[in-house]
């Protein structure tokens, strides 16, 4: 029995020397931790700078499968949040400040530490991009114990980093490398109407001008009580690789054909029908080009005419804001053509046969021509066309 309590005492001493060690020691860290990893820079920026993404190369969630992560409205760019509570704890972050395709500054809090976490981005040989992720913060007493257990703030912290930073160049690889695209032949668009935002948009930025538009077209719809009657898609009246530009309407089709009021930013038109050569890309918006290349060459193959009065129309069949891996993304291309003109039918002259009068002729009646003229009475002149600014906005072509 006396064995047992000296060890019960030791064990005790032994807590308390811990305890008042722990607590004399400094609560701030600083860790930091590198990666080159295999994706092009503005890829990789927009995977870090969605929350959505988090779960999948976090090392903490990847290795707890009970951790149950919550999202608010905005999950990307300033503002973002997101919360998360597993077995080891409860957490959240946000988005502070970000740079773009550069940097991302964040505020984390998980179970009473707290942390400033920074992202930085630059490009390497190869398309490849290092990512240098920096945390700084002041450590709770408990997690303070943990890492005095586990040797130190900086391996504890330092292991999850670099788990997570191979985690991201992992997913990267296989999300962006995966992807197919089927020239699906020539089709017809039919007409449609829809509300949209037009404006001139760099083009590697229109897959996330997308995700900004398309909620607030979604929002202007249901408060005016119209009905999304499709998928939200993009025209693209211009496209100019060489300048990075394109001007762009984001559209979401409607169920009726309404003039909106004006100086408001939503505007309303109509898709007029039209022939295409639509193309199914699956995968990643960044093999667009590659897409678009591949229709390019098909429509000189069949010797198809193009109509290069605007570039092409997008149709967000799966988007990011359906699904968040890029490589189940679903993009039909509809490239504008002229359509076919159809040979009229050969006209040859009339034969007028003889009336029947009874008697036998051999030679043919002739048809005289009219000597005197047919009087028409004059049509009313039509009125001149009016136009009111809704039927000015119902064609976008």
């Amino acid at each position: 029995m006396k064995i047992l309590k000296y060890l019960f005492l030791f064990a005790l001493l032994s807590f308390v020397a811990l305890t008042v060690f722990v607590a004399t020691q400094k609560g701030d860290f600083s860790v930091e931790r590198s990666k080159v990893i295999n994706s092009p820079r503005a890829t990789v920026y927009n995977y870090l700078n969605d929350f959505r993404n988090y779960e999948d190369f976090e090392s903490w969630s990847v290795e707890d499968p009970t951790i149950k992560m919550t999202y608010a409205n905005k999950t990307s760019g300033n503002g973002a949040t997101f919360y998360w509570d597993g077995t080891d704890g409860k957490g959240n972050s946000i988005i502070l400040k970000t740079k773009e395709g550069e940097s991302i500054d964040q505020k984390m809090q998980f179970d009473g530490t707290e942390a400033d976490i920074n992202w930085t981005l630059k490009d390497t040989l190869n398309g490849k991009t290092k990512v240098t992720w920096k945390g700084k913060g002041t450590m709770s007493f408990l997690f303070k114990i943990y890492t005095a257990l586990h040797g130190g703030s900086d391996r504890v912290i330092g292991t999850i980093y670099e788990k997570s930073l191979a985690n991201i160049d992992k997913n990267l690889d296989y999300e962006t490398k995966t992807f197919a695209f089927t020239v699906d032949g020539v089709v017809k668009k039919t007409e449609t109407p829809y509300i949209k935002q037009t404006f001139t948009s760099e083009i590697a930025k229109v897959s996330k001008n997308a995700r900004i538009v398309i909620p607030k077209l979604i929002h202007f719809s249901e408060t005016n009580g119209l009905s999304a009657v499709g998928k939200p898609f993009i025209i693209y009246h211009t496209y100019d690789t060489k300048t990075g530009l394109a001007k762009i309407s984001i559209c979401l089709p409607i169920n009726k054909e309404i003039s909106t009021s004006s100086g408001s930013d939503i505007l309303a038109g109509k898709l007029n029908g039209f022939d295409a050569v639509k193309t199914t890309l699956n995968g990643d918006y960044s093999h667009r080009n590659e897409a678009i290349a591949k229709t390019t060459a098909y429509i000189n193959n069949q010797k198809i005419i193009p109509d290069l009065s605007w570039s092409h129309l997008e149709i967000l069949t799966l988007s990011k804001l359906d699904v968040k891996a890029s490589s189940k993304l679903v993009t039909e291309i509809y490239f504008p053509i002229k359509p076919k003109v159809v040979p009229a039918a050969a006209v040859t002259d009339p034969v007028y046969a003889p009336e029947n009068t009874g008697e036998t002729t051999s030679e043919p009646r002739t048809e005289q021509p009219r000597t005197e003229p047919v009087k028409r009475k004059p049509a009313a002149p039509a009125p001149a066309p009016t136009q009111t600014p809704a039927q000015e906005e119902d064609s976008e072509f």
